[in-house]
């Protein structure tokens, strides 16, 4: 069971864990906020722990600094949608209404009443893509299922079923364009060989520029928190 342990002025929370499979004291500090978590086996005393923490004691609180935090859907809350931020401000209405630069979003359910609104608005648009960049292949994609997914951004079955995080309908317009693009190309090589990459040039020119940008700001997507 996972013990909370606070060090320093202000105090820093380290949430940690002790396994069986641990071999020395281990520190990580999550790459989109939440508590540091300090892994250590089961043996090592507490005073042991408590000396390794006050010595990395600065090196935590400057990791800290350098990762970005959660954000929840709260009053003035800021939402990028297709790339572009939004405000959120709640309201007594039921549905999502938004207007450039602003979301109207029910005080009740916050979180999960504008998720469910940006799945199917990502469904939307992938749906438009894919089968947009399907025709041009003279192919014909199969089920187009949308999850949470942290390990990839979209993906291909063999059968020509894909998958796309909902996330992406927070990026640029033109980078979940590229992902659609990126999918669909292997209903006709399901691989990264050189003439899949052809393939992604012909449906979606330029796309290394898009690519980049997930590389680069995709993780940010994620500290986006809906749940209650």
């Amino acid at each position: 069971m996972a013990e909370v342990l606070r060090i320093g002025s202000p105090p820093i929370t380290v949430v940690l864990r002790r396994s069986t499979q641990a071999r020395q004291l281990t520190l990580r500090v999550p790459s989109i906020g939440g508590d540091p978590i300090l892994t250590a086996p089961r043996r090592v005393a507490r005073h042991a722990i408590d000396g390794f923490l006050i010595e990395r004691e600065d090196w935590l609180r400057a990791a800290l600094g350098r990762t970005p935090q959660p954000v929840d859907i709260v009053e003035g809350a800021r939402i990028p949608v297709e790339g572009q931020l939004h405000t959120v401000q709640l309201t007594g209405r039921r549905g999502i209404r938004a207007e450039p630069g602003l979301l109207e979003v029910p005080r009740t359910g916050a979180g999960s009443a504008l998720s469910g609104w940006l799945r199917g608005l990502a469904r939307d648009r992938l749906a438009t893509a894919t089968t947009r960049y399907a025709a041009q292949l003279g192919e014909v994609p199969g089920k187009l299922t949308l999850r949470d997914t942290r390990s990839r951004w979209g993906s291909c079955t063999s059968d020509g079923n894909l998958m796309f995080s909902w996330r992406l309908i927070m990026a640029p317009v033109e980078v979940l364009d590229y992902v659609a693009a990126h999918e669909v190309a292997h209903l006709v090589e399901m691989n990264h060989s050189p003439d899949f990459w052809a393939i992604v040039d012909r449906l979606k020119p330029g796309w290394q520029v898009h690519r980049d940008w997930l590389r680069r700001e995709g993780a940010d997507l994620h500290r986006y928190r809906f749940d209650p």
